[in-house]
């Protein structure tokens, strides 16, 4: 795939799109990223059975810059529950690996598939915006362990910094909207770290590959450019979070979420 000042252009919008919508809704973009990168790098020529694991791959790279961000941001604001993002974050971190894993070995229609319909099912929960049991509380250590590591299994399966599952857990357990969407971004950052190195080390090709210029399953020039401008943005998303109700802010999730799974869909369909 040859690198022209379109596709810089491109990976640059995306960056600003992702790093607002990180910060906004505590997702680390992935969502985003995938099915656009997916009908990026076929346009750019690549055959669909690479290019979605490299958009995987690829995106999950881009979140360690927005998610970090995004951590900086809602920190500042004190809207992260380190009390549960602690044992979280483990179960999270081993999810990864063995999600990543299975993507090593899963055909790619497949995890299109799984990808379009998984976000459609999350589009709809958040659009119902069920309200849980007033009694319901927080959720014991293994508990969180465990739904850390389910989170990490399916984030590294369709590429996502966890936001589009880990908010509605969280909410689930009566925890105040703003403080899960901070907990949620701050948990996307050892997520995105782990899948980075495992989509690099573990998936595809082990080396650098200066012709191309992918290492393993990611693209490295949309690391670079998706990175540099979500940097910024994510900022102004965490601010907009404390400014918009939290069941606006799920809708916008929601619609956007469906929008994407079905531009999967049709992209995949298209190539196959």
């Amino acid at each position: 795939m040859e690198l022209t000042l379109e596709f810089i252009l491109f990976f640059l919008i995306l960056g600003l799109i992702v790093g607002f919508m990180a910060g906004l809704l505590g997702i680390g973009g992935g969502g985003i990223m995938v099915p656009i990168l997916t009908a990026l790098f076929s346009y750019g020529g690549i055959e669909i059975e690479k290019a979605v694991p490299m958009a995987l791959g690829t995106a999950m790279s881009s979140i360690v810059i927005t998610s970090f961000s995004s951590m900086r941001a809602h920190k500042a604001r004190d809207n992260i529950l380190w009390n549960m993002w602690r044992p979280m974050s483990f179960g999270v971190v081993l999810g990864v690996m063995a999600g990543t894993y299975l993507v090593s070995i899963a055909n790619s229609v497949a995890l299109a598939l799984f990808f379009s319909i998984f976000m459609a099912y999350i589009s709809v929960q958040l659009f119902l915006d069920k309200k849980p049991k007033p009694s319901r509380q927080a959720l014991p250590k293994p508990y969180l362990f465990g739904g850390g590591g389910l989170i990490g299994v399916v984030s590294a399966l369709v590429s996502i910094g966890g936001g589009s599952l880990t908010v509605p857990f969280l909410i689930w357990q009566n925890i105040d909207g703003k403080k899960a969407i901070g907990t949620s971004a701050a948990l996307g950052f050892p997520l995105s770290v782990t899948g980075a190195l495992c989509y690099m080390a573990i998936s595809g090709a082990e080396q650098i590959n200066i012709q191309t210029l992918t290492f393993g399953y990611v693209y490295l020039p949309a690391v670079f450019f998706i990175s540099i401008a979500s940097f910024f943005t994510a900022k102004l998303g965490a601010h907009g979070t404390q400014k918009y109700p939290v069941s606006v802010l799920k809708k916008i999730l929601g619609a956007s979420n469906m929008i994407l799974a079905v531009k999967m869909l049709i992209s995949v369909i298209e190539k196959v």
